[in-house]
C-alpha cells in the first residue's frame, strides 16, 4: 500500500512539474491577415473604341480676299472611326498609375459645305462642297487617380500630353450641280496634343483589369496639300481644319506583368 502512495505522489508532481514548465513557454503569436498589396508595379495595356470628331473652323486664304466680310456659312462633319491603341505603364500604388500610349486612330470621312457671296459682286451666291477623309496618330504620356474601390469597380479621372499626326486626304471640291472644281493631295502634320480621362476599371483578376472609359483629346490643325484646279492649275493654297478634338469612348484592358504578392511572415519565437 505503501508503494502505491509512493508512485502517485511522485506521478502528481511530475504533472504539477510539467504544468509550471509549459507556463513558462511563450504563446503562439496570434493569426494576422496578409497586408494589402500597395504597389502594382509595370503593367501593359490595350485598347479599342470610337471617336466622335469636329473642328472649330476650316479656313481657306482666298477667303479673307474674295469674300464679303460675314458671308461665309461652313459646315463639317466627321464620320466616327475606330480607335486601336497599346501602352505601357506603372502602378505606383492604390491610387497613382502613369502610362504612355500609342495610338492608330483610323481614317474618318468628312463632307463640308461653304455657302457665301463673292465680291465684287455681293449679291452673287456661291457654294462649295467638300469630301475627303482624315486620320491620325497619337502619342501620349497619361497620369491617373484611382478614386477608391467598391465591389472591385474602380472609378479614376486622368489627364495626358503628348503629339498628335494629323492626316488629311482625298480632298476634293465640288459645286452644287455636281461639277469637280478642285482636288488636292494628302498631307501631314505635327501637333502638341493634350487630353483627359473618366472612367470605371474593373479588376477581373489579380493580373487582369477591364476599362470603361471616355476621352476628350485636343490635337491641334490639320491641312490639306496644295488645291489643284480639275484643269491642272495650281491655287497655291491648302485648306486648313482649325482645332480637331474628339469625344471618344474606348474599352480597354490592362495585365499586371507582376502583381507581386504580399505573405504575411510571423515574427521568430527566442527563448530565454
Amino acid at each position: 500500500m505503501r508503494y502505491v502512495k509512493t508512485v502517485v505522489a511522485a506521478g502528481a508532481v511530475a504533472l504539477l512539474s510539467g504544468a509550471a514548465s509549459a507556463a513558462d513557454m511563450p504563446l503562439p503569436p496570434p493569426y494576422m491577415p496578409p497586408p494589402v498589396q500597395e504597389f502594382g508595379g509595370w503593367y501593359l495595356r490595350g485598347d479599342i473604341g470610337f471617336s466622335n470628331q469636329r473642328i472649330k473652323e476650316r479656313h481657306y486664304s482666298r477667303y479673307d480676299t474674295d469674300l464679303v466680310p460675314g458671308s461665309l456659312n461652313q459646315s463639317t462633319h466627321f464620320d466616327s472611326a475606330g480607335i486601336y491603341g497599346l501602352g505601357v505603364g506603372y502602378q505606383f500604388n492604390s491610387w497613382l498609375r502613369m502610362d504612355v500610349t500609342g495610338e492608330y486612330r483610323a481614317k474618318s470621312n468628312y463632307r463640308g459645305r461653304d455657302t457665301f457671296l463673292v465680291s465684287p459682286s455681293p449679291g452673287t451666291a456661291g457654294a462649295d462642297n467638300y469630301t475627303g477623309h482624315k486620320s491620325e496618330w497619337l502619342v501620349l504620356t497619361n497620369a491617373y487617380a484611382d478614386l477608391g474601390t467598391w465591389w472591385n469597380i474602380t472609378p479614376f479621372v486622368g489627364a495626358g500630353i503628348g503629339a498628335a499626326r494629323v492626316t488629311l486626304g482625298g480632298f476634293n471640291d465640288y459645286l452644287d450641280n455636281g461639277v469637280h472644281t478642285g482636288v488636292a493631295a494628302d498631307a501631314s502634320k505635327w501637333n502638341f496634343a493634350w487630353a483627359l480621362h473618366a472612367g470605371l476599371a474593373y479588376k477581373l483578376a489579380p493580373n487582369w483589369t477591364m476599362e470603361l472609359a471616355y476621352r476628350y483629346v485636343d490635337m491641334g490643325d490639320g491641312v490639306t496639300g496644295i488645291l489643284y484646279n480639275t484643269d491642272g492649275s495650281t491655287i497655291n493654297q491648302a485648306m486648313h481644319f482649325k482645332h480637331i478634338t474628339s469625344h471618344d469612348l474606348k474599352f480597354g484592358v490592362r495585365w499586371a506583368i507582376d502583381p507581386a504578392p504580399a505573405y504575411y511572415h510571423p515574427p521568430l519565437i527566442t527563448k530565454g
